[in-house]
Protein backbone atom coordinates (compact mmCIF):
# COMPACT_ATOMS: atom_id res chain seq x y z
CA UNK A 1 0.00 0.00 0.00
CA UNK A 2 1.07 3.65 -0.76
CA UNK A 3 2.25 5.66 2.09
CA UNK A 4 1.27 8.74 3.49
CA UNK A 5 3.54 11.11 5.11
CA UNK A 6 0.88 13.13 7.01
CA UNK A 7 -0.75 10.00 8.22
CA UNK A 8 -0.36 9.31 12.42
CA UNK A 9 2.03 7.08 13.21
CA UNK A 10 2.00 3.57 14.92
CA UNK A 11 3.95 3.76 18.22
CA UNK A 12 5.41 0.22 18.08
CA UNK A 13 6.67 -1.53 21.72
CA UNK A 14 8.19 -4.49 20.08
CA UNK A 15 10.40 -5.61 17.89
CA UNK A 16 10.92 -5.63 13.51
CA UNK A 17 8.01 -8.36 13.03
CA UNK A 18 5.37 -5.22 14.25
CA UNK A 19 6.77 -2.88 12.26
CA UNK A 20 7.22 -4.85 9.26
CA UNK A 21 3.85 -6.15 9.88
CA UNK A 22 2.40 -2.22 10.04
CA UNK A 23 4.81 -1.36 7.13
CA UNK A 24 3.52 -3.88 4.76
CA UNK A 25 0.13 -1.47 4.92
CA UNK A 26 2.12 1.66 4.35
CA UNK A 27 2.08 2.60 8.12
CA UNK A 28 5.36 4.64 9.22
CA UNK A 29 6.29 3.60 13.17
CA UNK A 30 7.68 5.14 15.68
CA UNK A 31 9.12 2.68 17.51
CA UNK A 32 9.92 2.26 21.40
CA UNK A 33 12.15 -0.94 22.44
CA UNK A 34 15.22 -2.09 23.48
CA UNK A 35 18.38 0.00 22.69
CA UNK A 36 20.35 -2.16 20.21
CA UNK A 37 16.90 -3.96 18.67
CA UNK A 38 16.90 -4.29 14.62
CA UNK A 39 14.10 -2.43 14.12
CA UNK A 40 15.56 0.70 15.04
CA UNK A 41 17.47 -0.08 11.47
CA UNK A 42 14.00 -0.51 9.30
CA UNK A 43 13.26 2.30 6.81
CA UNK A 44 9.42 2.13 7.89
CA UNK A 45 10.85 3.55 11.12
CA UNK A 46 10.48 7.43 11.48
CA UNK A 47 11.98 8.13 15.34
CA UNK A 48 12.64 5.84 18.04
CA UNK A 49 12.80 6.31 21.78
CA UNK A 50 15.23 5.78 23.88
CA UNK A 51 15.15 2.79 25.83
CA UNK A 52 13.75 2.46 29.20
CA UNK A 53 13.08 -0.35 31.19
CA UNK A 54 9.69 -1.63 31.29
CA UNK A 55 9.60 -3.23 34.63
CA UNK A 56 11.87 -0.50 36.89
CA UNK A 57 10.75 2.98 35.35
CA UNK A 58 7.31 2.56 33.92
CA UNK A 59 6.23 6.28 34.59
CA UNK A 60 8.90 7.31 32.85
CA UNK A 61 8.00 5.26 29.86
CA UNK A 62 4.24 6.78 30.50
CA UNK A 63 5.80 10.59 30.62
CA UNK A 64 7.86 9.88 26.92
CA UNK A 65 5.28 8.49 25.29
CA UNK A 66 3.08 10.83 26.53
CA UNK A 67 6.11 13.64 25.53
CA UNK A 68 6.36 12.19 21.84
CA UNK A 69 2.44 11.88 21.21
CA UNK A 70 2.10 15.75 21.93
CA UNK A 71 4.98 16.32 19.64
CA UNK A 72 3.62 14.82 16.23
CA UNK A 73 0.72 16.42 14.22
CA UNK A 74 -1.48 13.34 14.89
CA UNK A 75 -2.07 11.01 18.05
CA UNK A 76 -0.26 7.83 17.33
CA UNK A 77 -1.73 4.77 17.37
CA UNK A 78 -0.13 2.29 20.55
CA UNK A 79 0.93 -1.14 19.72
CA UNK A 80 1.97 -3.06 22.97
CA UNK A 81 4.02 -6.91 21.96
CA UNK A 82 5.62 -7.59 25.13
CA UNK A 83 3.83 -8.70 28.68
CA UNK A 84 5.72 -6.23 30.06
CA UNK A 85 4.30 -3.15 27.79
CA UNK A 86 0.98 -4.51 27.30
CA UNK A 87 0.75 -3.87 31.32
CA UNK A 88 1.95 -0.73 31.26
CA UNK A 89 -0.40 0.24 28.67
CA UNK A 90 -3.43 -1.16 29.99
CA UNK A 91 -2.29 0.56 33.88
CA UNK A 92 -2.07 3.21 32.68
CA UNK A 93 -4.76 3.51 29.68
CA UNK A 94 -6.66 6.47 31.16
CA UNK A 95 -3.71 9.17 30.70
CA UNK A 96 -1.85 7.13 27.76
CA UNK A 97 -5.51 8.01 25.65
CA UNK A 98 -4.72 11.37 25.98
CA UNK A 99 -2.31 11.85 23.32
CA UNK A 100 -2.59 8.15 22.00
CA UNK A 101 -4.95 6.26 20.55
CA UNK A 102 -5.03 2.44 21.73
CA UNK A 103 -6.99 -0.52 21.38
CA UNK A 104 -7.29 -3.06 24.39
CA UNK A 105 -9.20 -5.58 26.28
CA UNK A 106 -11.28 -5.36 29.59
CA UNK A 107 -7.73 -4.06 32.13
CA UNK A 108 -8.72 -6.75 34.62
CA UNK A 109 -9.19 -9.42 32.04
CA UNK A 110 -5.49 -8.36 30.85
CA UNK A 111 -4.77 -8.83 34.36
CA UNK A 112 -5.99 -12.28 34.84
CA UNK A 113 -4.87 -13.68 31.25
CA UNK A 114 -1.26 -11.96 31.59
CA UNK A 115 -0.98 -13.69 35.36
CA UNK A 116 -1.30 -17.86 34.57
CA UNK A 117 -2.31 -18.28 38.59
CA UNK A 118 -5.69 -16.03 37.85
CA UNK A 119 -5.71 -17.25 34.54
CA UNK A 120 -5.97 -20.89 35.99
CA UNK A 121 -9.27 -19.75 38.15
CA UNK A 122 -10.71 -17.63 35.10
CA UNK A 123 -10.53 -20.93 32.73
CA UNK A 124 -12.18 -22.98 35.52
CA UNK A 125 -15.06 -19.93 35.38
CA UNK A 126 -15.77 -20.32 31.93
CA UNK A 127 -14.90 -24.03 31.32
CA UNK A 128 -12.37 -23.39 29.50
CA UNK A 129 -10.29 -26.98 27.87
CA UNK A 130 -7.13 -26.11 30.11
CA UNK A 131 -4.43 -28.28 31.51
CA UNK A 132 -4.95 -29.29 35.39
CA UNK A 133 -2.41 -26.79 37.55
CA UNK A 134 -1.74 -25.40 40.76
CA UNK A 135 -0.28 -22.07 42.11
CA UNK A 136 2.81 -22.30 44.09
CA UNK A 137 4.88 -19.39 46.15
CA UNK A 138 8.52 -20.72 47.12
CA UNK A 139 9.40 -18.16 49.68
CA UNK A 140 12.44 -18.37 51.32
CA UNK A 141 11.65 -21.07 54.17
CA UNK A 142 8.22 -21.99 53.19
CA UNK A 143 8.05 -26.19 53.04
CA UNK A 144 7.68 -28.17 50.43
CA UNK A 145 4.28 -28.15 48.92
CA UNK A 146 2.37 -31.41 47.98
CA UNK A 147 1.40 -31.33 44.36
CA UNK A 148 -2.42 -32.04 43.37
CA UNK A 149 -1.06 -32.15 39.50
CA UNK A 150 0.05 -35.94 38.58
CA UNK A 151 3.48 -35.88 37.05
CA UNK A 152 4.74 -35.71 34.37
CA UNK A 153 4.17 -31.69 34.65
CA UNK A 154 6.18 -28.48 34.13
CA UNK A 155 6.90 -25.68 36.29
CA UNK A 156 6.62 -21.90 34.36
CA UNK A 157 6.36 -18.57 36.09
CA UNK A 158 2.77 -16.90 36.79
CA UNK A 159 4.61 -13.66 35.08
CA UNK A 160 7.47 -13.56 32.65
CA UNK A 161 9.83 -11.07 35.02
CA UNK A 162 13.45 -10.54 34.92
CA UNK A 163 14.15 -12.74 37.96
CA UNK A 164 12.52 -15.70 36.02
CA UNK A 165 15.15 -15.06 32.45
CA UNK A 166 17.91 -14.94 34.74
CA UNK A 167 17.43 -18.31 36.31
CA UNK A 168 15.87 -20.57 33.54
CA UNK A 169 17.42 -18.57 30.63
CA UNK A 170 15.13 -18.29 27.15
CA UNK A 171 13.16 -21.54 28.29
CA UNK A 172 9.49 -20.62 29.28
CA UNK A 173 9.24 -23.33 31.56
CA UNK A 174 10.72 -26.90 33.49
CA UNK A 175 10.23 -30.41 32.99
CA UNK A 176 9.31 -32.44 35.78
CA UNK A 177 9.28 -36.04 35.69
CA UNK A 178 8.93 -37.12 39.32
CA UNK A 179 8.86 -36.21 43.34
CA UNK A 180 12.45 -36.21 43.37
CA UNK A 181 13.33 -33.83 40.42
CA UNK A 182 10.54 -31.25 42.06
CA UNK A 183 12.22 -31.84 45.33
CA UNK A 184 15.48 -31.15 44.07
CA UNK A 185 14.25 -28.01 42.29
CA UNK A 186 12.19 -26.27 44.95
CA UNK A 187 15.16 -24.90 46.72
CA UNK A 188 16.51 -23.32 43.48
CA UNK A 189 13.00 -21.66 42.97
CA UNK A 190 13.13 -20.55 46.93
CA UNK A 191 16.15 -18.47 45.86
CA UNK A 192 14.16 -16.92 42.40
CA UNK A 193 11.31 -15.84 44.58
CA UNK A 194 9.14 -15.46 41.76
CA UNK A 195 5.23 -17.42 42.29
CA UNK A 196 4.66 -20.48 39.79
CA UNK A 197 2.64 -22.62 38.24
CA UNK A 198 2.75 -26.51 38.51
CA UNK A 199 0.54 -27.59 35.42
CA UNK A 200 -0.09 -30.78 34.00
CA UNK A 201 1.78 -31.67 30.85
CA UNK A 202 0.48 -32.54 27.49
CA UNK A 203 2.92 -34.82 25.62
CA UNK A 204 4.50 -34.11 22.65
CA UNK A 205 6.89 -31.45 20.78
CA UNK A 206 6.40 -27.77 20.36
CA UNK A 207 5.13 -28.28 16.85
CA UNK A 208 1.99 -29.09 18.27
CA UNK A 209 1.62 -26.39 19.77
CA UNK A 210 -1.24 -24.27 17.89
CA UNK A 211 -2.59 -20.90 17.46
CA UNK A 212 -5.45 -18.96 16.87
CA UNK A 213 -4.82 -15.26 15.87
CA UNK A 214 -7.77 -12.58 16.12
CA UNK A 215 -8.84 -9.19 16.33
CA UNK A 216 -12.45 -8.37 17.71
CA UNK A 217 -13.43 -5.14 17.06
CA UNK A 218 -14.95 -2.69 19.85
CA UNK A 219 -18.94 -3.76 18.95
CA UNK A 220 -17.75 -7.68 19.18
CA UNK A 221 -17.48 -8.62 15.53
CA UNK A 222 -14.04 -10.26 14.83
CA UNK A 223 -12.53 -8.41 12.13
CA UNK A 224 -9.87 -10.82 11.27
CA UNK A 225 -8.37 -14.02 11.89
CA UNK A 226 -5.84 -16.48 11.05
CA UNK A 227 -4.25 -19.22 12.02
CA UNK A 228 -0.97 -21.57 12.66
CA UNK A 229 1.39 -23.40 14.44
CA UNK A 230 5.10 -23.39 15.35
CA UNK A 231 8.10 -25.70 13.36
CA UNK A 232 10.70 -25.26 15.67
CA UNK A 233 11.51 -23.56 19.04
CA UNK A 234 14.89 -22.81 21.07
CA UNK A 235 15.41 -24.42 23.42
CA UNK A 236 13.45 -27.51 21.74
CA UNK A 237 11.18 -27.45 25.06
CA UNK A 238 9.33 -24.61 25.95
CA UNK A 239 11.69 -22.29 23.95
CA UNK A 240 11.24 -19.08 21.93
CA UNK A 241 9.97 -19.65 18.69
CA UNK A 242 12.40 -19.69 15.93
CA UNK A 243 10.29 -20.92 12.84
CA UNK A 244 6.49 -20.31 12.82
CA UNK A 245 3.51 -21.05 9.71
CA UNK A 246 0.48 -19.87 9.21
CA UNK A 247 -1.65 -22.37 7.95
CA UNK A 248 -5.77 -23.51 7.70
CA UNK A 249 -6.04 -25.09 10.75
CA UNK A 250 -10.41 -25.13 11.15
CA UNK A 251 -10.52 -27.25 14.85
CA UNK A 252 -8.42 -24.23 16.17
CA UNK A 253 -10.49 -21.83 14.82
CA UNK A 254 -13.61 -22.95 15.51
CA UNK A 255 -12.34 -23.14 19.29
CA UNK A 256 -11.12 -19.63 19.14
CA UNK A 257 -14.07 -18.20 18.38
CA UNK A 258 -16.12 -20.05 21.42
CA UNK A 259 -12.97 -19.10 23.71
CA UNK A 260 -13.07 -15.30 22.43
CA UNK A 261 -16.91 -15.53 22.77
CA UNK A 262 -17.04 -16.76 26.46
CA UNK A 263 -14.66 -14.32 27.90
CA UNK A 264 -16.28 -11.52 25.74
CA UNK A 265 -12.82 -10.74 24.83
CA UNK A 266 -11.97 -7.16 22.63
CA UNK A 267 -8.96 -5.97 20.68
CA UNK A 268 -6.42 -8.51 19.33
CA UNK A 269 -5.25 -12.04 21.17
CA UNK A 270 -3.37 -14.97 20.44
CA UNK A 271 -4.50 -18.35 21.97
CA UNK A 272 -1.65 -20.69 22.40
CA UNK A 273 -3.78 -24.43 22.05
CA UNK A 274 -1.53 -27.91 22.25
CA UNK A 275 -2.87 -31.27 20.36
CA UNK A 276 -2.28 -34.31 22.05
CA UNK A 277 -2.15 -37.78 20.49
CA UNK A 278 -5.67 -38.09 20.13
CA UNK A 279 -5.99 -35.19 18.34
CA UNK A 280 -7.58 -33.20 21.30
CA UNK A 281 -6.58 -29.49 22.11
CA UNK A 282 -5.78 -27.92 25.36
CA UNK A 283 -5.58 -24.09 25.86
CA UNK A 284 -2.27 -23.28 27.51
CA UNK A 285 -2.53 -19.06 27.72
CA UNK A 286 -4.31 -16.28 26.03
CA UNK A 287 -2.24 -13.20 25.17
CA UNK A 288 -4.09 -9.90 24.50
CA UNK A 289 -1.50 -8.18 22.96
CA UNK A 290 0.22 -7.83 19.24
CA UNK A 291 3.32 -10.47 18.65
CA UNK A 292 5.63 -11.53 16.08
CA UNK A 293 3.17 -13.96 14.02
CA UNK A 294 1.52 -10.12 12.62
CA UNK A 295 4.18 -10.21 10.09
CA UNK A 296 3.77 -13.45 8.28
CA UNK A 297 -0.26 -13.12 9.19
CA UNK A 298 -0.14 -10.15 6.63
CA UNK A 299 1.33 -11.60 4.28
CA UNK A 300 -1.16 -14.48 4.55
CA UNK A 301 -3.20 -11.47 3.59
CA UNK A 302 -5.12 -11.30 7.52
CA UNK A 303 -3.27 -8.12 8.55
CA UNK A 304 -4.65 -7.51 12.22
CA UNK A 305 -2.38 -4.26 12.84
CA UNK A 306 -3.23 -2.87 10.03
CA UNK A 307 -7.01 -3.43 10.72
CA UNK A 308 -6.80 -1.79 14.34
CA UNK A 309 -4.26 1.18 13.01
CA UNK A 310 -7.59 1.61 10.02
CA UNK A 311 -10.51 1.62 13.17
CA UNK A 312 -8.26 4.03 15.27
CA UNK A 313 -7.57 6.34 12.74
CA UNK A 314 -11.00 6.01 10.78
CA UNK A 315 -9.52 5.13 7.77
CA UNK A 316 -10.77 2.16 5.06
CA UNK A 317 -10.15 -1.40 6.83
CA UNK A 318 -7.49 -3.45 4.16
CA UNK A 319 -9.10 -6.04 2.74
CA UNK A 320 -8.99 -9.25 4.45
CA UNK A 321 -8.56 -12.93 2.60
CA UNK A 322 -11.23 -15.19 3.14
CA UNK A 323 -8.95 -17.86 3.86
CA UNK A 324 -5.37 -16.80 4.84
CA UNK A 325 -2.82 -18.52 2.35
CA UNK A 326 0.03 -21.05 3.67
CA UNK A 327 3.43 -18.38 4.93
CA UNK A 328 6.37 -19.69 6.77
CA UNK A 329 8.50 -17.34 8.99
CA UNK A 330 11.81 -18.29 11.05
CA UNK A 331 14.30 -15.70 12.89
CA UNK A 332 17.19 -17.93 11.11
CA UNK A 333 20.04 -16.82 13.66
CA UNK A 334 18.09 -18.14 15.83
CA UNK A 335 16.72 -20.93 13.76
CA UNK A 336 20.20 -22.42 13.40
CA UNK A 337 20.46 -22.59 17.16
CA UNK A 338 17.38 -25.22 16.92
CA UNK A 339 18.51 -26.97 13.18
CA UNK A 340 21.67 -28.17 15.24
CA UNK A 341 19.52 -29.00 18.11
CA UNK A 342 17.35 -31.16 16.19
CA UNK A 343 20.04 -32.28 14.32
CA UNK A 344 19.00 -31.57 10.76
CA UNK A 345 21.27 -30.87 8.39
CA UNK A 346 22.41 -27.52 7.60
CA UNK A 347 21.93 -28.07 3.89
CA UNK A 348 17.80 -29.44 4.32
CA UNK A 349 17.73 -26.10 6.56
CA UNK A 350 18.88 -24.17 3.59
CA UNK A 351 16.49 -25.75 1.21
CA UNK A 352 14.06 -24.83 3.94
CA UNK A 353 15.24 -21.25 4.09
CA UNK A 354 15.20 -20.69 0.34
CA UNK A 355 11.00 -21.37 -0.18
CA UNK A 356 10.53 -19.62 3.21
CA UNK A 357 8.02 -16.29 3.01
CA UNK A 358 9.24 -14.21 5.75
CA UNK A 359 12.36 -13.51 7.66
CA UNK A 360 12.79 -11.49 10.77
CA UNK A 361 14.64 -8.76 10.06
CA UNK A 362 15.17 -9.03 6.43
CA UNK A 363 13.06 -7.40 3.51
CA UNK A 364 14.18 -7.00 0.21
CA UNK A 365 13.06 -3.17 0.38
CA UNK A 366 14.36 -2.90 4.09
CA UNK A 367 17.39 -4.75 4.45
CA UNK A 368 19.34 -2.99 7.03
CA UNK A 369 17.26 -4.32 10.18
CA UNK A 370 18.98 -8.00 9.01
CA UNK A 371 22.33 -6.81 7.72
CA UNK A 372 23.23 -3.91 10.16
CA UNK A 373 20.90 -5.17 13.23
CA UNK A 374 21.08 -8.98 13.08
CA UNK A 375 24.38 -10.24 11.06
CA UNK A 376 26.24 -7.46 12.55
CA UNK A 377 25.85 -7.74 16.16
CA UNK A 378 26.54 -11.38 15.77
CA UNK A 379 29.94 -11.37 14.38
CA UNK A 380 30.75 -8.16 16.71
CA UNK A 381 30.21 -10.50 19.75
CA UNK A 382 32.28 -14.01 17.72
CA UNK A 383 35.49 -11.44 16.64
CA UNK A 384 35.06 -8.25 18.73
CA UNK A 385 34.61 -5.69 16.03
CA UNK A 386 33.31 -2.40 16.55
CA UNK A 387 29.66 -2.06 16.95
CA UNK A 388 27.65 0.57 14.21
CA UNK A 389 26.05 3.36 16.08
CA UNK A 390 22.00 3.08 15.72
CA UNK A 391 21.53 6.41 12.84
CA UNK A 392 20.54 9.44 12.81
CA UNK A 393 16.93 8.04 12.79
CA UNK A 394 17.41 6.54 16.17
CA UNK A 395 16.75 8.59 19.66
CA UNK A 396 18.43 5.08 21.24
CA UNK A 397 20.81 5.57 24.16
CA UNK A 398 24.04 3.91 23.62
CA UNK A 399 23.72 -0.01 23.15
CA UNK A 400 22.62 -1.59 26.53
CA UNK A 401 22.34 -5.32 26.77
CA UNK A 402 19.05 -7.20 26.28
CA UNK A 403 18.46 -7.86 30.13
CA UNK A 404 15.62 -6.63 32.52
CA UNK A 405 12.19 -5.96 31.07
CA UNK A 406 11.32 -9.86 29.57
CA UNK A 407 13.23 -11.73 26.97
CA UNK A 408 12.80 -11.25 23.26
CA UNK A 409 9.54 -13.94 22.94
CA UNK A 410 7.76 -12.65 25.52
CA UNK A 411 6.55 -10.38 22.52
CA UNK A 412 5.74 -13.81 20.26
Amino acid sequence: MSRRDDAPLALVMGDIDMVRALGVAGVSSAYFGFADDAARRSRHVRVALPWIDQWDRPDDIVAALLDLARSLPEPPVLFPQTDATLLLASRHRDRLGEALRLTLADADLIEQLVDKGRFQALAARHALPVPRAQRLRPEAGAPLPVLEVPYPLIVKPLTRTPAWSAFAGSGKAIDLRDAAEFAALWPQLQLVGTEVLAQQQIPGPESRIESFHVYVDASGAIAGEFTGRKIRTFPPDYGQSTAVEVVPLADVAAMGREVVGRLGLRGVAKLDFKRDERGGLHLLEINPRFNLWHYPGALAGVNLPALVYADLTGSPRPAVAARSRAVEWCDPLQDLRAVHAAGISKVAWLRWLRGCDAICGLARADPAPFLIGKVWPAVWRRVGLPRLSAGRRSAATPDAPRAAGGTPDSRG
